[in-house]
Protein backbone atom coordinates (compact mmCIF):
# COMPACT_ATOMS: atom_id res chain seq x y z
CA UNK A 1 0.00 0.00 0.00
CA UNK A 2 1.11 3.56 -0.55
CA UNK A 3 1.78 5.56 2.71
CA UNK A 4 1.68 9.42 2.44
CA UNK A 5 3.24 11.27 5.88
CA UNK A 6 2.43 14.63 5.98
CA UNK A 7 4.00 17.19 8.78
CA UNK A 8 2.16 20.30 10.09
CA UNK A 9 3.70 22.59 13.03
CA UNK A 10 0.22 23.78 14.30
CA UNK A 11 -1.78 24.01 17.24
CA UNK A 12 -4.56 21.97 18.29
CA UNK A 13 -7.25 25.01 17.66
CA UNK A 14 -6.00 25.66 14.27
CA UNK A 15 -8.45 27.24 11.86
CA UNK A 16 -8.26 24.46 9.31
CA UNK A 17 -7.74 21.33 11.50
CA UNK A 18 -7.06 17.55 9.29
CA UNK A 19 -10.39 15.71 9.51
CA UNK A 20 -10.19 11.88 10.56
CA UNK A 21 -12.58 9.02 8.80
CA UNK A 22 -13.23 5.76 9.79
CA UNK A 23 -15.09 2.84 9.02
CA UNK A 24 -16.77 -0.25 10.54
CA UNK A 25 -16.62 -1.99 6.93
CA UNK A 26 -12.59 -1.92 6.67
CA UNK A 27 -13.27 -3.96 3.03
CA UNK A 28 -15.63 -1.04 1.74
CA UNK A 29 -12.83 1.42 2.79
CA UNK A 30 -11.17 3.16 -0.36
CA UNK A 31 -8.80 5.17 1.77
CA UNK A 32 -8.49 6.12 5.11
CA UNK A 33 -6.33 8.96 6.70
CA UNK A 34 -5.18 8.82 10.18
CA UNK A 35 -4.66 11.89 12.74
CA UNK A 36 -2.16 11.53 15.56
CA UNK A 37 -2.33 14.20 18.31
CA UNK A 38 1.15 14.79 20.00
CA UNK A 39 1.11 16.66 23.25
CA UNK A 40 3.51 19.56 21.66
CA UNK A 41 2.94 21.47 18.41
CA UNK A 42 3.56 18.82 16.17
CA UNK A 43 1.12 16.83 14.29
CA UNK A 44 1.37 13.92 12.47
CA UNK A 45 -1.11 12.65 9.84
CA UNK A 46 -1.22 9.82 6.82
CA UNK A 47 -2.77 8.30 4.65
CA UNK A 48 -2.92 4.85 3.95
CA UNK A 49 -4.58 3.88 0.50
CA UNK A 50 -4.57 0.35 -0.65
CA UNK A 51 -3.48 -0.61 -4.11
CA UNK A 52 -6.52 -1.58 -5.38
CA UNK A 53 -8.78 2.14 -4.56
CA UNK A 54 -9.17 4.56 -6.98
CA UNK A 55 -6.08 6.93 -6.78
CA UNK A 56 -8.07 9.75 -8.16
CA UNK A 57 -10.53 10.07 -5.38
CA UNK A 58 -8.05 10.05 -2.64
CA UNK A 59 -5.79 12.94 -5.34
CA UNK A 60 -9.17 14.90 -5.66
CA UNK A 61 -9.42 15.08 -1.88
CA UNK A 62 -5.97 16.44 -1.01
CA UNK A 63 -5.83 18.52 -4.36
CA UNK A 64 -9.23 20.17 -2.98
CA UNK A 65 -7.53 20.60 0.37
CA UNK A 66 -4.25 22.33 -1.14
CA UNK A 67 -5.88 24.54 -3.43
CA UNK A 68 -4.90 28.23 -1.61
CA UNK A 69 -8.48 28.46 0.31
CA UNK A 70 -9.42 30.81 -2.46
CA UNK A 71 -12.98 31.82 -3.21
CA UNK A 72 -14.10 34.42 -5.84
CA UNK A 73 -16.05 36.98 -3.86
CA UNK A 74 -19.66 37.62 -4.82
CA UNK A 75 -20.08 40.74 -6.59
CA UNK A 76 -23.42 42.59 -8.05
CA UNK A 77 -23.06 44.05 -11.66
CA UNK A 78 -25.07 47.32 -11.91
CA UNK A 79 -27.16 47.64 -13.93
CA UNK A 80 -27.93 50.69 -15.84
CA UNK A 81 -30.83 52.35 -17.56
CA UNK A 82 -30.01 52.91 -20.80
CA UNK A 83 -32.34 55.31 -22.97
CA UNK A 84 -32.67 57.25 -26.32
CA UNK A 85 -33.97 60.84 -25.76
CA UNK A 86 -34.04 63.74 -28.73
CA UNK A 87 -33.84 67.08 -26.47
CA UNK A 88 -31.22 70.14 -26.91
CA UNK A 89 -27.78 68.97 -25.73
CA UNK A 90 -27.53 72.28 -23.31
CA UNK A 91 -30.67 71.46 -21.24
CA UNK A 92 -29.81 68.19 -20.19
CA UNK A 93 -28.90 67.79 -16.66
CA UNK A 94 -26.49 65.39 -15.27
CA UNK A 95 -23.10 64.65 -13.92
CA UNK A 96 -21.46 63.84 -17.64
CA UNK A 97 -22.63 65.11 -20.91
CA UNK A 98 -20.30 63.05 -23.08
CA UNK A 99 -19.41 64.42 -26.78
CA UNK A 100 -18.25 62.25 -29.41
CA UNK A 101 -15.94 64.58 -31.84
CA UNK A 102 -14.27 63.23 -35.01
CA UNK A 103 -11.54 65.36 -36.01
CA UNK A 104 -13.25 67.01 -38.59
CA UNK A 105 -15.94 68.20 -35.71
CA UNK A 106 -13.28 69.85 -34.29
CA UNK A 107 -12.24 72.64 -36.86
CA UNK A 108 -12.02 76.07 -36.30
CA UNK A 109 -12.53 79.23 -37.80
CA UNK A 110 -10.00 82.05 -37.80
CA UNK A 111 -11.40 83.79 -34.30
CA UNK A 112 -10.45 80.03 -33.16
CA UNK A 113 -14.10 78.84 -32.71
CA UNK A 114 -15.95 75.90 -33.59
CA UNK A 115 -17.46 75.31 -37.30
CA UNK A 116 -19.45 72.56 -36.10
CA UNK A 117 -22.95 73.17 -35.05
CA UNK A 118 -22.88 71.49 -31.56
CA UNK A 119 -19.61 72.58 -30.48
CA UNK A 120 -20.26 76.25 -31.54
CA UNK A 121 -23.54 75.90 -29.52
CA UNK A 122 -22.28 74.00 -26.07
CA UNK A 123 -19.19 77.04 -26.60
CA UNK A 124 -21.37 79.80 -26.25
CA UNK A 125 -23.16 78.56 -23.61
CA UNK A 126 -19.73 77.93 -21.71
CA UNK A 127 -18.38 81.46 -22.62
CA UNK A 128 -15.74 80.09 -25.50
CA UNK A 129 -14.05 78.07 -22.19
CA UNK A 130 -14.88 74.86 -24.58
CA UNK A 131 -12.94 76.10 -27.46
CA UNK A 132 -9.85 77.32 -25.44
CA UNK A 133 -9.39 74.11 -23.36
CA UNK A 134 -9.48 72.24 -26.03
CA UNK A 135 -6.85 74.36 -27.39
CA UNK A 136 -5.03 74.41 -24.53
CA UNK A 137 -5.11 70.68 -24.17
CA UNK A 138 -4.15 69.66 -27.52
CA UNK A 139 -7.28 67.69 -28.04
CA UNK A 140 -7.77 66.88 -32.20
CA UNK A 141 -10.40 64.30 -31.65
CA UNK A 142 -8.06 61.77 -32.84
CA UNK A 143 -9.44 58.13 -31.25
CA UNK A 144 -8.02 57.49 -27.93
CA UNK A 145 -8.45 60.86 -26.97
CA UNK A 146 -10.81 62.41 -24.61
CA UNK A 147 -10.93 65.19 -21.91
CA UNK A 148 -13.52 66.31 -19.43
CA UNK A 149 -13.85 69.48 -17.95
CA UNK A 150 -15.91 71.08 -15.40
CA UNK A 151 -17.47 74.15 -16.69
CA UNK A 152 -20.30 76.41 -15.61
CA UNK A 153 -22.89 76.97 -18.00
CA UNK A 154 -24.76 74.13 -18.45
CA UNK A 155 -27.12 71.84 -17.09
CA UNK A 156 -24.65 69.31 -16.93
CA UNK A 157 -21.84 69.67 -14.20
CA UNK A 158 -18.84 67.74 -16.30
CA UNK A 159 -18.56 67.99 -20.26
CA UNK A 160 -16.00 65.74 -22.02
CA UNK A 161 -15.01 65.40 -25.37
CA UNK A 162 -14.34 62.28 -27.09
CA UNK A 163 -11.79 61.60 -29.92
CA UNK A 164 -13.36 59.16 -32.30
CA UNK A 165 -10.92 59.79 -35.35
CA UNK A 166 -11.59 60.30 -38.99
CA UNK A 167 -14.94 59.20 -39.01
CA UNK A 168 -17.32 57.21 -36.49
CA UNK A 169 -19.17 54.48 -38.67
CA UNK A 170 -18.39 51.20 -37.07
CA UNK A 171 -19.75 49.06 -34.42
CA UNK A 172 -16.47 48.36 -32.77
CA UNK A 173 -16.10 52.55 -32.95
CA UNK A 174 -19.43 53.44 -31.24
CA UNK A 175 -18.49 50.48 -28.54
CA UNK A 176 -15.02 52.14 -28.12
CA UNK A 177 -16.96 55.55 -27.36
CA UNK A 178 -19.16 53.70 -25.03
CA UNK A 179 -15.81 52.14 -23.08
CA UNK A 180 -14.74 56.12 -22.88
CA UNK A 181 -17.90 56.86 -21.67
CA UNK A 182 -17.70 54.31 -18.79
CA UNK A 183 -14.18 55.27 -18.26
CA UNK A 184 -14.88 58.90 -17.85
CA UNK A 185 -17.73 57.84 -15.27
CA UNK A 186 -15.79 55.81 -13.10
CA UNK A 187 -12.66 59.00 -12.79
CA UNK A 188 -15.57 60.87 -11.88
CA UNK A 189 -17.79 59.43 -9.61
CA UNK A 190 -20.97 60.27 -11.62
CA UNK A 191 -24.02 58.36 -11.61
CA UNK A 192 -25.60 60.04 -14.92
CA UNK A 193 -24.32 60.26 -18.16
CA UNK A 194 -25.72 61.72 -21.91
CA UNK A 195 -24.27 60.65 -24.89
CA UNK A 196 -24.25 62.55 -27.92
CA UNK A 197 -22.40 63.04 -31.78
CA UNK A 198 -21.43 66.30 -32.67
CA UNK A 199 -22.38 65.65 -36.36
CA UNK A 200 -25.14 63.08 -35.43
CA UNK A 201 -26.09 63.55 -39.17
CA UNK A 202 -22.62 61.41 -40.59
CA UNK A 203 -25.23 58.18 -38.48
CA UNK A 204 -27.45 56.81 -41.34
CA UNK A 205 -31.41 56.19 -39.96
CA UNK A 206 -30.69 52.45 -40.98
CA UNK A 207 -27.28 52.62 -38.56
CA UNK A 208 -28.83 54.54 -35.54
CA UNK A 209 -29.97 51.28 -33.97
CA UNK A 210 -27.05 49.53 -34.01
CA UNK A 211 -24.74 52.13 -33.18
CA UNK A 212 -26.71 53.34 -29.72
CA UNK A 213 -26.72 49.35 -29.61
CA UNK A 214 -22.88 49.52 -29.52
CA UNK A 215 -22.48 52.76 -27.14
CA UNK A 216 -24.36 50.90 -24.79
CA UNK A 217 -22.57 47.30 -24.90
CA UNK A 218 -19.15 49.37 -24.51
CA UNK A 219 -20.51 51.58 -21.62
CA UNK A 220 -21.66 48.25 -19.62
CA UNK A 221 -18.25 46.26 -21.09
CA UNK A 222 -16.08 49.50 -20.06
CA UNK A 223 -17.51 49.72 -16.51
CA UNK A 224 -16.87 46.46 -15.55
CA UNK A 225 -13.84 45.50 -13.68
CA UNK A 226 -13.15 41.92 -12.54
CA UNK A 227 -12.37 42.23 -8.97
CA UNK A 228 -13.86 39.15 -7.54
CA UNK A 229 -10.23 38.05 -6.47
CA UNK A 230 -9.29 41.46 -4.93
CA UNK A 231 -9.64 41.86 -1.12
CA UNK A 232 -11.05 45.96 -2.02
CA UNK A 233 -13.20 46.84 -4.86
CA UNK A 234 -14.57 50.23 -5.72
CA UNK A 235 -18.38 49.58 -6.89
CA UNK A 236 -19.32 52.19 -9.90
CA UNK A 237 -21.81 54.43 -9.28
CA UNK A 238 -22.97 55.32 -12.80
CA UNK A 239 -26.92 54.12 -12.70
CA UNK A 240 -28.35 56.12 -16.20
CA UNK A 241 -26.98 56.97 -19.45
CA UNK A 242 -29.10 59.36 -22.24
CA UNK A 243 -28.31 58.48 -25.77
CA UNK A 244 -29.11 62.00 -27.57
CA UNK A 245 -29.57 61.92 -31.37
CA UNK A 246 -30.20 58.27 -32.10
CA UNK A 247 -33.87 57.92 -31.96
CA UNK A 248 -36.70 56.86 -29.52
CA UNK A 249 -39.30 54.41 -28.98
CA UNK A 250 -39.97 51.02 -28.47
CA UNK A 251 -37.76 49.62 -31.16
CA UNK A 252 -34.57 51.55 -29.64
CA UNK A 253 -35.30 50.01 -26.10
CA UNK A 254 -35.58 46.58 -27.82
CA UNK A 255 -32.11 46.94 -28.97
CA UNK A 256 -30.61 48.28 -25.78
CA UNK A 257 -31.79 45.79 -23.98
CA UNK A 258 -30.55 43.24 -26.41
CA UNK A 259 -26.90 45.10 -26.23
CA UNK A 260 -27.32 44.84 -22.07
CA UNK A 261 -27.95 40.90 -22.78
CA UNK A 262 -25.40 40.40 -24.94
CA UNK A 263 -22.66 42.36 -22.59
CA UNK A 264 -23.45 40.74 -19.07
CA UNK A 265 -22.98 36.85 -21.48
CA UNK A 266 -19.82 38.98 -22.30
CA UNK A 267 -18.97 40.08 -18.52
CA UNK A 268 -19.49 36.11 -17.62
CA UNK A 269 -17.54 34.55 -20.03
CA UNK A 270 -14.83 37.11 -18.96
CA UNK A 271 -15.38 35.67 -15.47
CA UNK A 272 -14.96 32.16 -16.36
CA UNK A 273 -11.48 33.42 -18.03
CA UNK A 274 -10.40 35.28 -15.45
CA UNK A 275 -10.27 32.32 -12.89
CA UNK A 276 -7.66 30.71 -11.78
CA UNK A 277 -7.28 26.89 -12.33
CA UNK A 278 -7.29 26.11 -8.67
CA UNK A 279 -11.25 27.76 -8.40
CA UNK A 280 -12.59 26.78 -11.94
CA UNK A 281 -12.18 23.46 -12.21
CA UNK A 282 -13.85 21.12 -14.31
CA UNK A 283 -16.55 20.37 -11.89
CA UNK A 284 -17.04 24.24 -11.14
CA UNK A 285 -17.43 24.94 -15.02
CA UNK A 286 -20.10 22.36 -15.17
CA UNK A 287 -21.98 23.54 -12.24
CA UNK A 288 -21.51 26.78 -14.04
CA UNK A 289 -23.59 25.75 -16.76
CA UNK A 290 -26.05 23.98 -14.50
CA UNK A 291 -26.96 27.14 -13.07
CA UNK A 292 -27.87 28.51 -16.32
CA UNK A 293 -29.93 25.79 -17.09
CA UNK A 294 -31.62 26.19 -13.57
CA UNK A 295 -31.60 30.33 -14.35
CA UNK A 296 -33.63 29.82 -17.60
CA UNK A 297 -35.25 26.14 -17.23
CA UNK A 298 -38.32 27.80 -19.18
CA UNK A 299 -35.99 27.16 -22.29
CA UNK A 300 -32.91 25.21 -21.25
CA UNK A 301 -31.80 21.85 -19.69
CA UNK A 302 -28.37 20.55 -18.69
CA UNK A 303 -26.81 17.00 -19.04
CA UNK A 304 -23.70 16.70 -17.28
CA UNK A 305 -21.72 13.40 -18.61
CA UNK A 306 -19.63 12.05 -16.02
CA UNK A 307 -16.52 9.95 -16.45
CA UNK A 308 -18.27 6.61 -16.48
CA UNK A 309 -20.70 7.95 -19.05
CA UNK A 310 -18.26 8.96 -21.24
CA UNK A 311 -16.48 5.85 -21.66
CA UNK A 312 -19.72 4.25 -21.93
CA UNK A 313 -20.08 6.34 -25.23
CA UNK A 314 -16.86 5.60 -25.91
CA UNK A 315 -14.61 9.19 -25.94
CA UNK A 316 -11.05 7.73 -25.64
CA UNK A 317 -9.33 10.63 -27.13
CA UNK A 318 -11.34 12.60 -24.44
CA UNK A 319 -10.55 11.18 -21.77
CA UNK A 320 -7.43 10.38 -22.71
CA UNK A 321 -6.51 14.18 -21.87
CA UNK A 322 -8.40 14.10 -18.53
CA UNK A 323 -6.70 10.47 -17.08
CA UNK A 324 -3.32 12.51 -15.51
CA UNK A 325 -5.62 14.90 -13.42
CA UNK A 326 -6.62 14.89 -10.01
CA UNK A 327 -10.18 16.71 -11.31
CA UNK A 328 -11.85 14.49 -13.18
CA UNK A 329 -13.26 15.22 -16.19
CA UNK A 330 -17.09 16.68 -16.86
CA UNK A 331 -18.91 16.74 -20.20
CA UNK A 332 -21.47 19.68 -20.49
CA UNK A 333 -23.88 19.60 -22.60
CA UNK A 334 -26.70 22.30 -22.69
CA UNK A 335 -29.85 22.73 -25.06
CA UNK A 336 -31.69 25.83 -25.75
CA UNK A 337 -35.07 25.18 -27.06
CA UNK A 338 -37.98 28.35 -27.61
CA UNK A 339 -41.10 27.39 -25.07
CA UNK A 340 -43.03 27.71 -27.98
CA UNK A 341 -43.40 28.31 -31.61
CA UNK A 342 -41.71 25.37 -34.23
CA UNK A 343 -38.19 24.87 -34.60
CA UNK A 344 -36.71 25.54 -37.83
CA UNK A 345 -32.72 25.49 -37.63
CA UNK A 346 -30.77 23.35 -35.29
CA UNK A 347 -27.10 24.81 -33.98
CA UNK A 348 -24.26 22.89 -32.23
CA UNK A 349 -21.37 25.43 -30.53
CA UNK A 350 -18.72 23.32 -29.08
CA UNK A 351 -15.95 24.74 -26.75
CA UNK A 352 -12.62 23.91 -25.92
CA UNK A 353 -12.66 23.07 -22.34
CA UNK A 354 -9.22 22.84 -20.80
CA UNK A 355 -9.56 24.92 -17.19
CA UNK A 356 -5.54 24.07 -17.32
CA UNK A 357 -3.33 22.89 -19.63
CA UNK A 358 0.36 21.85 -18.24
CA UNK A 359 1.05 20.51 -21.69
CA UNK A 360 1.08 17.04 -20.14
CA UNK A 361 4.62 15.31 -20.80
CA UNK A 362 5.55 17.74 -23.51
CA UNK A 363 4.87 19.77 -20.82
CA UNK A 364 5.21 23.86 -21.72
CA UNK A 365 8.56 25.29 -21.03
CA UNK A 366 10.73 28.25 -21.46
CA UNK A 367 10.03 32.01 -22.21
CA UNK A 368 6.85 32.22 -23.83
CA UNK A 369 5.45 28.95 -23.17
CA UNK A 370 2.22 30.79 -21.60
CA UNK A 371 1.90 28.39 -18.61
CA UNK A 372 1.27 30.99 -16.05
CA UNK A 373 -1.81 31.95 -18.25
CA UNK A 374 -2.48 28.55 -19.04
CA UNK A 375 -5.79 29.54 -17.27
CA UNK A 376 -7.38 30.72 -20.62
CA UNK A 377 -7.14 27.40 -22.70
CA UNK A 378 -10.80 27.37 -21.91
CA UNK A 379 -11.82 30.50 -23.45
CA UNK A 380 -13.79 28.72 -26.36
CA UNK A 381 -15.96 27.01 -23.42
CA UNK A 382 -16.38 30.66 -22.32
CA UNK A 383 -17.28 32.02 -25.20
CA UNK A 384 -19.72 29.10 -24.95
CA UNK A 385 -21.09 29.47 -22.17
CA UNK A 386 -21.38 33.12 -21.99
CA UNK A 387 -23.29 33.05 -25.69
CA UNK A 388 -25.47 30.18 -23.55
CA UNK A 389 -26.39 32.86 -20.65
CA UNK A 390 -27.17 36.05 -23.49
CA UNK A 391 -29.27 33.38 -25.58
CA UNK A 392 -31.36 32.27 -22.43
CA UNK A 393 -31.83 35.83 -21.60
CA UNK A 394 -32.82 36.94 -25.04
CA UNK A 395 -35.02 33.80 -26.09
CA UNK A 396 -34.67 33.79 -30.00
CA UNK A 397 -37.59 32.01 -31.60
CA UNK A 398 -37.51 29.12 -33.98
CA UNK A 399 -34.10 28.39 -33.41
CA UNK A 400 -32.71 25.17 -31.18
CA UNK A 401 -28.93 25.59 -29.62
CA UNK A 402 -26.92 22.91 -28.39
CA UNK A 403 -23.99 24.09 -25.82
CA UNK A 404 -21.09 21.39 -26.01
CA UNK A 405 -18.01 21.78 -23.62
CA UNK A 406 -15.63 18.28 -23.01
CA UNK A 407 -14.00 20.06 -19.73
CA UNK A 408 -11.12 18.61 -18.23
CA UNK A 409 -7.37 19.46 -17.28
CA UNK A 410 -4.39 18.08 -19.40
CA UNK A 411 -1.74 17.27 -16.32
CA UNK A 412 1.23 14.74 -16.17
CA UNK A 413 0.83 11.62 -13.29
CA UNK A 414 1.19 8.18 -13.71
CA UNK A 415 -1.89 7.57 -15.28
CA UNK A 416 -1.58 10.41 -17.76
CA UNK A 417 -0.83 10.18 -21.75
CA UNK A 418 2.07 9.65 -23.16
CA UNK A 419 3.48 10.43 -26.09
CA UNK A 420 3.48 7.64 -28.62
CA UNK A 421 0.16 6.10 -27.11
CA UNK A 422 -2.38 5.87 -29.82
CA UNK A 423 -6.20 6.53 -28.54
CA UNK A 424 -9.79 5.84 -30.13
CA UNK A 425 -11.92 8.54 -30.40
CA UNK A 426 -15.79 7.86 -30.60
CA UNK A 427 -16.12 7.70 -33.89
CA UNK A 428 -13.80 4.84 -34.27
CA UNK A 429 -10.80 7.00 -35.47
CA UNK A 430 -7.52 6.33 -33.37
CA UNK A 431 -4.80 8.89 -33.15
CA UNK A 432 -0.91 8.46 -32.91
CA UNK A 433 -0.43 10.72 -30.24
CA UNK A 434 3.02 12.95 -31.14
CA UNK A 435 2.65 15.37 -28.54
CA UNK A 436 0.67 15.76 -25.53
CA UNK A 437 0.45 19.04 -25.71
CA UNK A 438 -1.65 19.18 -28.35
CA UNK A 439 -4.53 17.74 -26.77
CA UNK A 440 -7.36 20.48 -27.07
CA UNK A 441 -8.01 19.12 -30.41
CA UNK A 442 -8.20 15.38 -28.67
CA UNK A 443 -10.75 17.05 -26.41
CA UNK A 444 -12.71 18.66 -29.55
CA UNK A 445 -12.39 15.39 -31.47
CA UNK A 446 -15.24 13.52 -29.16
CA UNK A 447 -17.09 16.72 -28.81
CA UNK A 448 -17.62 17.27 -32.25
CA UNK A 449 -18.80 13.87 -33.01
CA UNK A 450 -21.53 14.02 -29.67
CA UNK A 451 -22.44 17.49 -31.77
CA UNK A 452 -23.01 15.91 -34.69
CA UNK A 453 -25.11 12.96 -33.39
CA UNK A 454 -27.91 15.98 -32.17
CA UNK A 455 -28.91 16.05 -35.60
CA UNK A 456 -27.85 19.49 -35.82
CA UNK A 457 -27.52 21.34 -38.82
CA UNK A 458 -24.68 23.56 -38.48
CA UNK A 459 -21.84 23.37 -36.41
CA UNK A 460 -19.25 25.75 -34.73
CA UNK A 461 -16.45 25.36 -32.49
CA UNK A 462 -14.14 27.56 -30.52
CA UNK A 463 -10.69 26.81 -29.36
CA UNK A 464 -7.62 28.18 -28.50
CA UNK A 465 -5.98 26.01 -30.42
CA UNK A 466 -2.86 26.66 -31.87
CA UNK A 467 0.02 29.24 -31.09
CA UNK A 468 0.80 29.35 -34.79
CA UNK A 469 -2.27 30.98 -35.58
CA UNK A 470 -1.00 33.98 -32.88
CA UNK A 471 1.95 34.33 -35.58
CA UNK A 472 -0.23 34.19 -38.24
CA UNK A 473 -2.60 36.90 -37.28
CA UNK A 474 -1.34 38.60 -33.97
CA UNK A 475 -3.83 38.79 -30.91
CA UNK A 476 -6.43 41.17 -32.37
CA UNK A 477 -8.51 38.61 -34.47
CA UNK A 478 -9.25 35.17 -34.42
CA UNK A 479 -8.81 32.30 -37.67
CA UNK A 480 -11.75 30.46 -39.10
CA UNK A 481 -12.03 27.52 -40.96
CA UNK A 482 -15.01 25.83 -42.95
CA UNK A 483 -15.31 24.43 -46.41
CA UNK A 484 -18.78 26.37 -46.43
CA UNK A 485 -18.75 29.21 -48.19
CA UNK A 486 -22.21 29.60 -46.59
CA UNK A 487 -21.51 29.74 -43.11
CA UNK A 488 -18.02 31.70 -43.56
CA UNK A 489 -20.73 34.57 -44.69
CA UNK A 490 -22.60 33.81 -41.86
CA UNK A 491 -20.68 34.04 -39.38
CA UNK A 492 -18.61 37.17 -40.61
CA UNK A 493 -21.81 39.34 -41.15
CA UNK A 494 -22.00 38.23 -37.28
CA UNK A 495 -18.33 39.04 -36.14
CA UNK A 496 -18.99 42.85 -38.40
CA UNK A 497 -21.97 43.30 -36.55
CA UNK A 498 -20.43 42.32 -33.00
CA UNK A 499 -17.52 44.49 -34.06
CA UNK A 500 -14.85 41.39 -32.82
CA UNK A 501 -12.51 40.52 -36.37
CA UNK A 502 -12.13 37.51 -37.75
CA UNK A 503 -10.14 36.26 -40.37
CA UNK A 504 -10.91 33.10 -42.72
CA UNK A 505 -8.05 31.23 -43.41
CA UNK A 506 -7.13 28.45 -46.28
CA UNK A 507 -8.20 24.56 -45.71
CA UNK A 508 -5.60 23.23 -47.54
CA UNK A 509 -5.90 19.36 -47.84
CA UNK A 510 -2.68 19.12 -49.25
CA UNK A 511 -1.52 19.43 -46.13
CA UNK A 512 -2.89 16.33 -44.08
CA UNK A 513 0.15 14.45 -45.95
CA UNK A 514 1.66 15.91 -42.59
CA UNK A 515 -0.70 14.19 -40.56
CA UNK A 516 -0.71 10.39 -41.40
CA UNK A 517 0.80 7.90 -39.09
CA UNK A 518 2.52 4.68 -39.87
CA UNK A 519 0.85 2.93 -37.22
CA UNK A 520 -2.76 4.61 -36.56
CA UNK A 521 -5.50 6.57 -38.82
CA UNK A 522 -3.59 9.85 -37.94
CA UNK A 523 -1.29 11.89 -35.38
CA UNK A 524 -2.41 14.88 -33.46
CA UNK A 525 -0.01 17.01 -34.77
CA UNK A 526 1.98 17.92 -38.16
CA UNK A 527 4.69 20.13 -36.68
CA UNK A 528 5.67 24.03 -36.93
CA UNK A 529 4.31 25.05 -40.68
CA UNK A 530 1.12 25.42 -40.86
CA UNK A 531 -0.04 23.96 -37.68
CA UNK A 532 -3.36 25.97 -37.31
CA UNK A 533 -4.24 24.64 -40.66
CA UNK A 534 -3.29 21.00 -39.87
CA UNK A 535 -5.47 21.57 -36.58
CA UNK A 536 -7.82 22.38 -38.38
CA UNK A 537 -7.77 19.29 -40.84
CA UNK A 538 -7.17 17.33 -37.41
CA UNK A 539 -10.97 18.55 -36.04
CA UNK A 540 -12.77 17.88 -39.50
CA UNK A 541 -11.86 13.98 -39.35
CA UNK A 542 -14.63 14.23 -36.72
CA UNK A 543 -17.35 15.94 -38.16
CA UNK A 544 -19.83 14.55 -40.24
CA UNK A 545 -19.97 15.12 -43.62
CA UNK A 546 -23.52 16.31 -43.76
CA UNK A 547 -23.36 18.82 -41.08
CA UNK A 548 -21.63 22.37 -42.17
CA UNK A 549 -18.90 23.50 -39.82
CA UNK A 550 -16.88 26.00 -38.76
CA UNK A 551 -13.59 26.18 -36.51
CA UNK A 552 -12.58 29.73 -34.80
CA UNK A 553 -9.32 29.25 -33.54
CA UNK A 554 -9.10 32.08 -30.93
CA UNK A 555 -5.78 31.95 -29.51
CA UNK A 556 -4.95 35.60 -30.13
CA UNK A 557 -7.78 37.52 -28.72
CA UNK A 558 -8.90 35.71 -25.74
CA UNK A 559 -6.54 37.55 -23.74
CA UNK A 560 -5.75 41.28 -23.21
CA UNK A 561 -2.12 41.61 -21.94
CA UNK A 562 -1.89 45.20 -21.48
CA UNK A 563 -4.59 45.35 -19.48
CA UNK A 564 -4.19 41.38 -17.98
CA UNK A 565 -7.18 40.42 -18.42
CA UNK A 566 -9.73 38.06 -20.20
CA UNK A 567 -11.44 39.44 -23.46
CA UNK A 568 -14.86 37.71 -23.44
CA UNK A 569 -14.25 36.66 -27.34
CA UNK A 570 -16.62 35.28 -29.29
CA UNK A 571 -19.37 35.49 -26.80
CA UNK A 572 -21.29 38.48 -29.30
CA UNK A 573 -20.68 37.06 -32.75
CA UNK A 574 -22.07 33.76 -31.34
CA UNK A 575 -25.38 35.15 -30.41
CA UNK A 576 -26.01 37.56 -33.86
CA UNK A 577 -24.93 33.98 -35.52
CA UNK A 578 -28.06 32.65 -33.64
CA UNK A 579 -30.02 35.32 -33.60
CA UNK A 580 -29.40 35.23 -37.67
CA UNK A 581 -30.76 32.01 -37.32
CA UNK A 582 -33.73 32.43 -36.11
CA UNK A 583 -37.38 33.52 -36.51
CA UNK A 584 -37.08 36.83 -35.09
Amino acid sequence: MAVTLVTSLASSSSRFPFRSFSSSSPSSLSSCFVRFQLPSRLRLAFTVTPLYSSSRAMAHTIAQATLGLTHANSVDHPKISFSGKEIDVTEWKGDILAVGVTEKDMTKDANSKFENPILKKLDAHLGGLLADVSSEEDFSGKPGQSTVLRLPGLGSKRVGLIGLGKSASSPSAFQSLGEAVAAAAKASQASSVAVVLASSETVSNESKLSSASAIASGTVLGLFEDCRYKSESKKPSLKSVDIIGFGTGPELEKKLKYAEDVSYGVIFGKELVNSPANVLTPAVLAEEASKLASMYSDVMTANILNEEQCKELKMGSYLAVAAASANPPHFIHLVYKPSSGPVKTKLAIVGKGLTFDSGGYNIKTGPGCLIELMKFDMGGSAAVLGAAKAIGQIKPPGVEVHFIVAACENMISGTGMRPGDIITASNGKTIEVNNTDAEGRLTLADALVYACNQGVDKVVDLATLTGACIIALGTSMAAIYTSSDELAKEVIAASERSGEKLWRMPMEESYWEMMKSGVADMVNTGGRAGGSITAALFLKQFVDEKVEWMHIDMAGPVWNEKKKTATGFGVATLVEWVQNNSSS
